[in-house]
Formats: structure tokens, sequence, C-alpha cells
């Protein structure tokens, strides 16, 4: 399959660590020589992976940009599920699932990533259009988890959103003037987080098929947060449920 690059420590280790096999060669600033970069090139040359010494100038060309810490690689493309459904038939026990409907900074979409990965997510999902999807900069700000992550971008999110209800999981919508808190609604089964871009909020149709609406309590000035923060106190609020029914039962 057609390989892409990647760049920054934790994208590039994090690949190095999950699939050593898919990494063709990595480029590295020959000026930074710092213990970091040592560990990463110890561990390239135990996996016998190419290593191409290139000026910061160069790095700054392929990674469109001077955020790449002076490491960047060639990888090929891993395998992604192609359907919700090659998830959902592949996983046991309640689902926990992140919707994100018109996502269009690659630096919101990087920050779903490394929450859902921290929050055990099984699969985030988004629409195909209007919607970033995964780039090296959405790589490098999930620190590894776009590496670890199910990424599924749909060509059309209500039918996926209906086909999830096949499978009994409730799509629970977020919305600042909803009547209920998240911690007044059971989140504790299978469920999907829907969420919209901050500001412009989820598209009509999207609301329309939540089965759920709830608001994040809010105790300051601020009228909203971002939309990764806002995911990772969702997707929390689930694991916090759950850990209280397992432990009452």
């Amino acid at each position: 399959m057609a390989g892409h690059l990647i760049y920054g420590f934790h994208a590039v280790i994090a690949r190095l660590r999950s699939h050593p096999a898919s990494v063709e060669e990595i480029y590295v600033d020959p000026q930074r020589q710092d213990a970091r970069m040592r560990d990463l090139l110890e561990q390239a040359g135990k996996l016998a992976i190419r290593t191409i010494q290139l000026d910061s100038k160069r790095l700054d060309g392929m990674a469109n940009g001077p955020r790449h810490q002076g490491v960047a690689a060639r990888v090929r493309t891993l395998v992604e599920p192609r359907h919700i459904d090659e998830v959902l038939e592949s996983t046991s026990g309640p689902l926990l699932l992140l919707v994100l409907d018109g996502i269009q900074d690659p630096h919101n979409l990087g920050a779903c990533l490394r929450i859902a990965d921290a929050m055990g997510v099984n699969a985030v999902i988004a629409p195909r259009d209007r919607a970033v999807g995964m780039t090296p900069t959405v790589a490098k700000v999930a620190s590894g988890a776009a590496e670890t992550v199910p990424f599924l971008s749909v060509v059309n999110l209500a039918r996926t959103l209906r086909d999830l209800k096949d499978y009994d999981v409730t799509l629970i919508g977020t919305d600042g003037e909803a009547d209920t808190t998240i911690s007044g609604i059971d989140a504790s089964g299978s469920v999907a987080w829907v969420m919209g871009a901050e500001g412009s909020g989820m598209r009509r149709l999207t609301r329309e098929h939540c089965d759920i609406m709830a608001k994040i309590p809010m105790y300051g000035t601020v009228a909203s947060m971002n939309v990764a923060v806002s995911a990772g106190i969702c997707l929390y609020e689930t694991r916090r449920q759950r850990s209280v029914h397992e432990n009452t039962h």
C-alpha cells in the first residue's frame, strides 16, 4: 500500500513500538543529538531501519513546517477498518465510541484521538466531507494514538448513526442548552458520545439521530470548552459510571 509521512517523536516512536515492520525509513536532523534522539536512533538500529540525515530546512519542507522536532519517518499505510461493523463485531463488552461532526482543526482531532486512546474508546467516527481527515499534523498531536485508535471517516454520518443503533448503542449528543447534565443520564452501557465543532455545533440531521441530549455543567464564566476537553469529560463520565456499576454488582 502507498506510504505516507509522520513526524514528531511521539508519532514515530509509537509506530516503531506498535508496527515496526511498517517503518520504511527515518529522517533525522543531525544537529539534534540529545538523549531522546540517541534513544530513537538506537531503537531504529536494533530494528535495522534505515536512518537518513536531513537538515532542519529539508525536514521543514517535508513536514510543511518546523514542528517535526527533528525527526520524521516514511511509513506504509496500515490497513484500517473500512466499516463500523468491523469494529463493532470484533469488540466484546459494552462499546464506547466518539463521534465528531464537523471538526476541521487537525489539532482538535489529534487531541481527541489522544483522549480517546486514554479512555479506551473502540473507535472515533467522523464524516468524510467538511471535516479534517488523518494528516501528519493530526498524527503528531495525537502522540501515538493515531496508531492505536481506529479512525473511521464515513461518507454518510447519518446512516452510520442508524447502524450504531442496530447494535444497541445509545447516541448521546452534547449541547450546552440541554436540560440534563451528563451525570444525570445512564452512560454506563454501550454509548457513542456525539460532538460538534466548537461554535457551529453538530448538524441538524446529526442531532436528530441522537437518543439523548446532555450538557456538561459549567461553574465558571466561560460559555464553552474546546471539543477535545469536552470529549475527555464525557468519555470519563462513562468510565466513572461503569466503575460504579461494577463495584455495586
